[in-house]
């Protein structure tokens, strides 16, 4: 068995009634489950589940997820092409309970890498507006490259602390998912040698005074008769059921509606908390402006052009010019000025010399039937790799901009000179040798 602390051991005792004590222990001598999501937004689950002959048993609090054993799923094709995102099977519990629909405002206050929040986002099919927020630059960019990759349309990406968010968001939002910064345990299987090394209970003190500061920002963002989950990958009372108990004495406003926690030993999956409420009653909600779009145009003229010779008709992107960089903004969407923003809907290219040069973005939003120039590999294509490395690939294609797609996939933008394909994958995103 891992080297558990002795006073988690303890905690865990008392928390747990003695017929699980040997149950829940021997949970740590057993490899973690893993698990993928499928990405609605790249297909069904019908068209979808043959391209990955790795998926296992379904997930059973999440109709797009599955158990995988396969190593490395980082590095397939398909991952590159936003098919699918790798998420520990737990981890998918909270998301569902909300319940998003297409149209709605949603907030996942914080969000990197991830995971949850693009599990929102699928839930919305493209419409409404989903905020995105990470406090950590560094893993905000993390979040904004993987909700480039799974093709999400209708996203605002933030770098913002919760307060700064609350003083512009009051009674904005129709649900807002927590997954709260935690004390860890539910990750000691997973992440032993991280979660271990940070463990203790003046920790998990921290955490649960931290969890109840977010709280209380996120409750003030969200309007009267939405909803907001609270989750954790904790086993801890203090961060969890206690967590819930001290919310709603502070705030009489919301209703519990339901909890659950995972235990290892009683599901395929590693700990995890969540609870839903509902808010009975607020503030007013807050006077943001939308934003117009707006294009110059000549920059207009030049994206048409590119569009004529790239796309198989005309696109209804709502576009929208920044300082030579051209948008598609989702619509209705606020006005983002002051705050630390990394993407807003898609970016869609720039202006350079005159002409427009579409972006990695454009590419990864769009879909096969919607291309007309575009290199068409199969799976077992050996110009994947090739392309995915960063190298030059041969296709007979027409001249000019195109996009590279595998089993109708898309992986990136190349640019065709006479039969051979420049690669214009970003470096960053590119496969390590």
């Amino acid at each position: 068995m891992q080297k558990l602390p002795e006073k988690f051991i303890e905690r865990m005792k008392k928390q747990l009634p003695e017929t699980e004590w040997a149950a829940f222990f021997a949970c740590y001598d057993k490899k973690p489950f893993k698990g993928v999501r499928l990405n609605p937004l790249r297909g069904s689950r019908c068209a979808l589940k043959p391209l990955l002959p790795f998926l296992g048993a379904p997930v059973a609090w999440e109709e797009n997820g599955y158990y995988t054993s396969a190593e490395r799923v980082g590095a397939d094709p398909f991952h590159f092409a936003g098919v699918f995102y790798s998420q520990e099977p737990s981890a998918m519990c909270a998301a569902p309970l909300l319940e998003v629909k297409a149209g709605e405002k949603v907030l996942d206050l914080c969000s990197a890498p991830g995971g949850k929040g693009t599990q929102l986002a699928c839930a919305m099919d493209g419409k409404g507006i989903i905020v995105l927020n990470e406090p950590i630059s560094s893993r905000a960019k993390i979040l904004s490259h993987n909700v480039e990759r799974m093709g999400v349309k209708n996203a605002v990406v933030l770098n913002e602390y919760p307060a700064a968010l609350a003083s512009k968001f009051t009674g904005y939002f129709d649900k807002i998912l927590v997954d709260a910064p935690c004390s860890g345990e539910g990750m000691f299987r997973k992440n032993a040698e991280e979660a271990l090394a940070e463990w203790s209970e003046e920790n998990v003190a921290t955490c649960a005074e931290r969890q109840a500061q977010i709280l209380d920002e996120a409750t003030k963002m969200l309007r009267t008769g939405g909803r907001l989950v609270y989750s954790t990958c904790t086993f801890s009372t203090e961060e969890d059921e206690g967590q819930v108990c001290n919310y709603l004495k502070k705030h009489p406003e919301m209703r519990l509606i339901k909890q659950e926690k995972l235990y290892p030993h009683k599901v395929d999956g590693e700990g995890h908390f969540a609870a839903l409420f509902e808010k009975g009653s607020g503030e007013e909600v807050s006077g943001l402006k939308e934003i117009k779009p707006s294009v110059s145009k000549a920059t207009e003229k030049a994206y048409r052009e590119f569009e004529k010779a790239f796309f198989s008709s005309p696109y209804a992107w709502r576009l929208h010019e920044i300082n030579d960089v051209l948008y598609e903004l989702p619509e209705g969407v606020f006005d983002w000025k002051g705050l630390q923003t990394l993407r807003v809907g898609v970016r869609l290219g720039e202006m350079k010399n005159g002409r427009f040069e579409p972006s990695h973005s454009l590419v990864m939003s769009v879909k096969r039937t919607e291309c007309k120039n575009a290199v068409d590999l199969s799976a077992e294509d050996t110009r994947v790799t090739k392309y995915l490395r960063g190298e030059t690939v041969d296709s007979q294609t027409q001249n000019g901009w195109c996009a590279v797609f595998v089993e109708g996939q898309p992986l990136g933008l190349g640019k065709a000179v006479n039969g051979v394909i420049k690669n214009h994958l970003p470096k960053g995103l590119r496969l390590l040798h």
